[in-house]
């Protein structure tokens, strides 16, 4: 698996049929229905954070616990709501123990509740209507890994962490395309690598830690979406990424990805809300393009875009306050 160390930017301001399960751990032992029950959800340093994370050692969380339904709206003509992603309410599902890992190409995984660290190293491979949970871990994980994969698609799912952890992340993407999930209860959302486009989707209530093996034992960083150094052509497109309620979270899209778009958000929180940082790269980033996206007022900085000094927009437009509708002001601009 791939780990990198993400550079801080210094801040100048006072901002988931299951398949080839690991070693033989497999549903049929341990399977069983239930109904689905995606979960309810539970200022800001713009400081960006280290990522591709070391080992930490943290004790287990209690066992994974169903959460309470919800009904989902027949319109998704709105921003993202928990009611527009994540499970359809009524689905069944099957439980599924143990870490796993699919690696046959061209397979659907549909209606599962997965129970263990799901990774993926096929071709084509859709999961569908499915909830992620992980499980206990002292190590860095998503509860999805898609990045071994070609082609990945997520429909319908949610994201939410049995045994939260200071190192427990809910989807880390390459080559993906995420539609309408629940992302809730992780330290980042997604780190969306390359060739990911994430869609329609509702990434909130992440979960802040005060100590954060992967910072130097200080508070952990918290982004809705992380895009590293050296990645390129993430696509946001008509999600809610709400950070606002989160003790020093960093960012809704913390990105050094070049010819990235983010396009028909709702962006809030953070110390800057989408901020964009050169530093890792040998030379400038280019190609951002931010259009007709919508900002709350909840950065701690009131910053909704921060460049570095070399960081630079190729498009942007239409960018405004949600609540009234101007225009946001021009990004700030510093290392």
């Amino acid at each position: 698996m791939r780990r990198l160390m993400f550079a801080a930017t210094a801040f100048l301001l006072a901002g988931c049929q299951t398949s080839d399960p690991v070693q033989g751990q497999a549903a049929a032992a341990g399977a069983a229905e239930v109904a689905v029950a995606p979960a309810s959800p539970t200022a800001a340093s713009p400081t960006p954070k280290a990522v591709r994370k070391v080992k930490p050692k943290l004790k287990p969380e209690p066992k994974p616990t169903p959460t309470a339904s919800v009904t989902r709206m027949a319109s998704r003509s709105g921003f993202p709501t928990e009611a527009t992603t994540g499970v359809p309410s009524g689905t069944r599902l099957t439980v599924v123990t143990g870490d796993q890992v699919f690696s046959a190409s061209g397979q659907i995984i549909e209606g599962k509740d997965f129970r263990g660290f799901v990774k993926v190293r096929g071709k084509n491979i859709t999961f569908r209507n499915c909830i992620f949970r992980g499980r206990a871990t002292s190590d860095n994980a998503a509860l999805l890994n898609t990045e071994a994969g070609v082609g990945t698609v997520v429909e319908d799912s949610e994201f939410v962490p049995s045994n939260p952890s200071a190192t427990i992340d809910g989807i880390w993407a390459e080559d993906t395309r995420i539609y309408r999930v629940d992302v809730h209860g992780s330290v980042d959302g997604i780190k969306a690598d390359s060739d990911t486009l994430v869609q329609d989707s509702y990434i909130h209530d992440m979960k802040w830690f005060a100590h954060d093996p992967n910072q130097g034992g200080g508070p952990t960083h918290n982004d809705g979406v992380q895009s590293f150094g050296g990645e390129a052509r993430v696509t946001l497109r008509h999600n809610r990424i709400d950070m606002s309620g989160l003790k020093d979270a960093n960012a809704a899209w913390q990105s050094s990805a070049r010819d990235s778009l983010a396009e028909g958000n709702l962006f809030d929180g953070g110390g800057c809300t989408l901020n964009f940082s050169h530093q890792v790269l040998n030379g400038s980033l280019t190609g951002i393009r931010l259009v007709g996206n919508r900002f709350g007022r909840n950065s701690f900085f009131d910053c909704p875009i921060l460049l570095s000094t070399k960081s630079f927009l190729a498009e942007n437009r239409g960018n405004v306050f949600d609540d009234t509708g101007k225009p946001i002001p021009a990004p700030q601009r510093h290392d």
